[in-house]
Order: structure tokens, then C-alpha cells, then sequence
């Protein structure tokens, strides 16, 4: 729609300056006429000599004219410099046409509709209003001259005549001035159901994703921050299930008014879809983004909603996940993904929450070189890329780090093997982004050749981020996060202590966190389901001094670690 706008000045760009051209085209009419008529009444060799230099000039002069003319009609803004501008550009020209009228003859002349050029172009730019006054001031003009011309004691048949192009100007202001207000009107009317949605009164996907594109652009111009808040209503199928779609729309009709009251004047409301809303933030800092989500979200968790009690947290609230251009993404496309993987995380994380988009990448750009940076920035896409494929991964990720944290600090690792076993527990999973979607969220059983493909994301994995040298510590945890300790584990069958220590500890929390998960193949487990599971393939599967150190750290932080459990897909 924005496209639309911008054509739409573009072509009364064009017709104003055809309008102005012919108004100038004119005025040169005009001045050789009389220009003419001095050379033949003063039949000297200084005039003919004059003739071709005072021609020349004219041309330069209204070529000039026309420039700034067209120049200040293009910009079409309101700024007061602008503003400033046209009325000084308005003075000029009707001065001008003031002049020449003077000059072809005064109350005799033939040129008084040469200010119908001036009403037409300022009441198609600045409406009916301004256009009447022009209108006013041009006919006082022209009555003037005429007043001015005859004698008082003989009757003035130009002041009669003119009396007619006097209400040819008003009224010529008059119905051209209402056209342009009825066409804004209907303008408006349509640029609304283009823009707006017909359910909750707010922008829609569409104005949104212009808008966004709009804000980006000004933001890259200006070096200011654009911030982007994905807002989701917690429980909200639960909410429709109970009480009928009629009872959502209210509920979503109610939140988008709190919303559009939040945020008017300092950013854009917009239903992305579903129960799912975007707000984007211009020159707006990440802090004081998350500042505007939380309070959003005390708005809603103290507003009442018919019904809220019989919800699972007996309670209607939102998850808002927030991210920052260009702090934490450097695109569009990357400002998008990063403040979805944020709202999320906000799920993920109990709901109810505001959560700014963190990954264990953006601390790796810190200490990897600069040729690489590029190459992080895609690894990060292809890990929202699988999140979009399956949402499993995303929570299975985030508690494997949390495990892999509390592991290291309990078996003392140096301050370089927590960083590289965290980066590892980060990227472990990132080959399954050559696995279709279909594999990875099938429930059934997995056939051969599925299975097949399955194995292959340590190598696949392996491959992505290969190219990155800083990374090169990883790879181990990355190839052989599914070696078992018996050696009949893949890819490579390593047994026993030939398996990297760092892959170990990595093999043991991300076997015991995918017991722990639902998925679609097998029961959830409960903590003390999985523990007997890690003791009875302690030597086997996994290596067993760190299945008694696991356990340990499990059993010490269960209530901390309950928080993180993923209980099935936020809704």
C-alpha cells in the first residue's frame, strides 16, 4: 500500500507539473509579445542587438522557475520548511503573474486566467481551503487593476466583464477543492480495508510487513534502533475449546484495544495472525522495548477476561518475545525469526513473560574472526529454520545447554571447555537441517531409510559449520553426540574412552532430556523414570563415572530444572 501512495504522488507529481509547465509556457508568450512590440517601437540598433541576449535569459530564467516549481511539488511533505517553501513559492508566482498581466495591457489585458494555473495546483496540493483564498486574493487582484485602469466618471465594462472570471476562479476552487476532499475521503475509506483488520480494528499482516520494511530502511538512514515485539495469547485454543469462537474474537477484540492504546504514538499494532500480534517499535531501544512488553503484559494479567479462572493457569495472559534491529539482527528476515524464537522462548519459559532474543552465537562472534561473521549469521538462520520445522528442537536445545552448564560447573571444566561444550550443546542438532519435516515430526515408527537419514545430522552438521575455523573445538561434540560407550553407537563405533570427553557429558544430557520430552514416538519419562534409565545403561550407553555425576546435578537442582521441563507445544 505504501507502493500505492507513492505512485499515487507520483502521478500528481506529473499532472502539477504539466499544469505548471503550460502556466509557464504562457508567461513566455507573454514577455516576447511584448518584448516584440518594444523592438518594433524602437527601431535601434541597441534593441536588435539586445534581442537575442534578453531572449536567451528569459528561457534560462523560466526554466529555472519551472525547476524549483516541480522540485518543491515532488517533495509533497509537512514540514515546516516545507510549508515555508510553498508559500513563498505562491507569493512569487502570483506576484509574477501579477506583473505580466501589468505589463500585456493592465485592466486591458488578455492573460487575467493565467491565475487559474496557481488555484488549480495549490487546491489539488493543499485542498479546498487554500485554494478558495488564492482564488479570493487573485480576484482582488484582477478587480484592483481594473479599479486602477479606468476613470471613475465612465463606466468600467472590464470590471463587469472580470466579475464573471472572478466566480469562474471561486468556483473553480470551490468544485475542485470538493473533488479532493471526497477523493481522500474515499482514499482513506479504502486504504483502511486494505490496511486494517476487520476483526480487532488493528493493521494487518500485510501493512505490517510494509511498515516493518518502511521502519528498517529509516533505521539503516538514520543509525537509530527498530524494535519488534511478538505477542502471543497464552492458552488461548484452550479458551476458544471452552467457550466457543465467538468468546475468542471478544477476547482478541479486547487485548487488540489495549493494545492499540499502549502503543499509539509510539509505534505500529498489528494482528500478524491467530491469537499472535506484532508491534514494532521505531528509534526504540531493546530495554526500553522490553520495558513496553511488560507492560502490555500487567495490563492483561490484571484485566479481567470471562472464563479466565477455568484455564490451566486459571489466568489470561501473553508470552511477548522481543528483539532489536540492528543489535541483534541485522535483516529483516533476521529481526522476524530472532523476536519469534524470542516468543518462544517467553512460552517455553512457563508463559506470561517478556523474553529478549538471546543465542549462544552472538557470544561467539566475540571471539571468532571477522571473515566468519557472515558465516555465524547463517548458521543462525539455519537454526530458525529447523525451530520452524520442529518446534522440539528448539525446547530440546535450550535445556541440553542448561544441563550441559550445570554438568561443567559440577566436574570443574576450565573456563574453555564450558565455552566449548556450550557452543556444542548449541549446534549439536543443527545437520537436521537436511531433514525433511515430515521425518522429524512423523509419529509413527521410522522406516529404514529414515532412520538412515536420522544418523546422518552429526556429519551433516559437521559440514555447515566446518568452514567456520574458530568452531574447529566443536566438531568432536557435533560428530559424536551419538557414539555409545559399548561402541555400538554411531557414526564412527567409538568406544570407551576414544569417545571426546566434552561428547560424553553432551551423549548424557541430550539422552536424558529426550526421555524426559514428549515426542511423538514414545512416552514422556518421568525424572526418576529417566535416572533408573541412565543407571541401567551406565557402561553401556553411557559413560558411567559421569552418569553418577549427572545424577548428582539432577537430583540437586530438580526443582530448578522442573521449571525448563517441556511439557508438550505452547499454546
Amino acid at each position: 500500500m505504501h507502493n500505492f501512495e507513492n505512485n499515487r504522488k507520483k502521478q500528481i507529481y506529473e499532472v502539477l507539473s504539466i499544469v505548471k509547465l503550460l502556466s509557464l509556457f504562457f508567461c513566455g508568450i507573454i514577455f516576447f509579445s511584448q518584448y516584440h512590440s518594444l523592438i518594433q517601437n524602437n527601431n535601434n540598433m541597441i534593441f536588435s542587438e539586445l534581442n537575442i541576449g534578453t531572449t536567451l535569459s528569459f528561457c534560462i530564467v523560466l526554466f529555472l522557475i519551472y525547476q524549483i516549481w516541480i522540485i518543491t511539488s515532488k517533495k509533497m511533505s509537512d514540514s515546516q520548511n516545507f510549508k515555508l517553501t510553498n508559500a513563498l513559492e505562491l507569493i512569487f508566482f502570483i506576484s509574477l503573474f501579477s506583473g505580466l498581466i501589468i505589463l500585456s495591457g493592465k485592466h486591458t489585458s488578455q492573460y487575467k486566467f493565467l491565475f487559474l494555473f496557481v488555484i488549480i495546483t495549490s487546491t489539488i496540493q493543499f485542498g479546498k481551503k487554500l485554494g478558495l483564498s488564492i482564488a479570493v486574493i487573485s480576484s482582488t487582484i484582477i478587480l484592483v487593476i481594473d479599479l486602477m485602469g479606468m476613470p471613475l466618471n465612465e463606466v468600467n465594462t472590464f470590471f463587469e466583464i472580470d466579475l464573471v472570471l472572478v466566480g469562474i476562479f471561486l468556483l473553480t476552487a470551490w468544485l475542485l477543492g470538493d473533488y479532493v476532499k471526497v477523493e481522500a475521503h474515499y482514499r482513506k475509506q479504502i486504504l483502511n480495508l486494505a490496511n486494517i483488520d476487520e476483526l480487532t480494528g488493528l493493521y494487518n499482516h500485510r501493512y505490517f510487513q510494509e511498515s516493518l520494511d518502511k521502519y528498517i530502511m529509516e533505521a539503516k538512514n538514520s543509525n537509530q534502533p527498530v524494535s519488534l515485539l511478538f505477542i502471543d495469547i497464552d492458552y488461548f485454543k484452550n479458551y476458544n475449546d471452552l467457550f466457543g469462537h465467538i468468546a475468542g474474537d471478544k477476547v482478541l477484540n479486547e487485548i487488540s484495544n489495549i493494545l492499540k492504546s499502549l502503543v499509539k504514538g509510539i509505534g505500529i499494532a498489528a494482528r500478524y495472525g491467530g491469537e499472535e500480534f506484532g508491534i514494532i517499535l521505531p528509534a526504540t531501544s531493546e530495554s526500553e522495548a522490553i520495558g513496553v512488553g511488560e507492560k502490555i503484559r500487567n495490563v492483561i494479567e490484571s484485566k479481567y477476561f470471562e472464563g479466565q479462572e477455568n484455564l490451566p493457569s486459571g489466568n489470561l495472559t501473553i508470552s511477548v518475545g522481543v528483539s532489536t534491529f540492528p543489535h541483534k539482527a541485522k535483516s529483516k528476515k533476521e529481526l522476524l525469526n530472532s523476536a519469534d524464537d524470542a516468543l518462544y522462548r517467553a512460552k517455553f519459559f512457563n508463559k506470561n513473560k517478556v523474553e529478549s532474543y538471546y543465542s549462544v552465537l552472538e557470544e561467539l562472534k566475540q571471539d571468532i574472526k571477522e571473515e566468519h561473521i557472515d558465516l555465524i549469521s547463517s548458521i543462525k538462520t539455519f537454526i530458525s529454520v529447523i525451530n520452524a520445522k520442529d518446534r522440539y528442537t528448539f525446547g530440546h536445545t535450550e535445556r541440553v545447554v542448561i544441563y550441559c552448564k550445570l554438568m561443567a560447573d559440577k566436574l570443574n571444566l576450565s573456563e574453555e571447555d564450558k565455552r566449548i561444550l556450550k557452543y556444542g550443546a548449541y549446534l549439536h542438532d543443527i545437520g537436521k537441517i537436511q531433514i525433511s519435516k515430515e521425518i522429524l515430526n512423523k509419529k509413527m515408527p521410522l522406516t529404514n531409510k529414515e532412520w538412515e537419514a536420522i544418523k546422518h545430522h552429526p556429519q551433516n552438521g559437521v559440514t555447515i559449520i566446518k568452514p567456520v575455523t574458530s568452531l574447529e573445538k566443536v566438531i568432536p561434540l557435533i560428530l559424536h553426540h551419538h557414539e555409545r560407550y559399548d561402541g555400538k553407537g554411531y557414526p564412527d563405533n567409538l568406544k570407551g574412552g576414544n569417545i571426546p570427553y566434552l561428547a560424553r557429558i553432551l551423549t548424557l544430557a541430550d539422552s536424558f532430556d529426550a526421555m524426559t520430552s514428549n515426542r511423538p514416538y514414545q512416552p514422556v519419562k518421568s525424572y526418576e523414570e529417566a535416572i533408573e534409565e541412565l543407571k541401567m545403561c551406565s557402561g553401556s550407553q553411557f559413560d558411567p563415572l559421569l552418569v553418577e555425576a549427572f545424577i548428582e546435578v539432577i537430583n540437586k537442582n530438580k526443582d530448578y530444572l522442573n521449571s525448563f521441563r517441556f511439557k508438550g507445544s505452547p499454546t
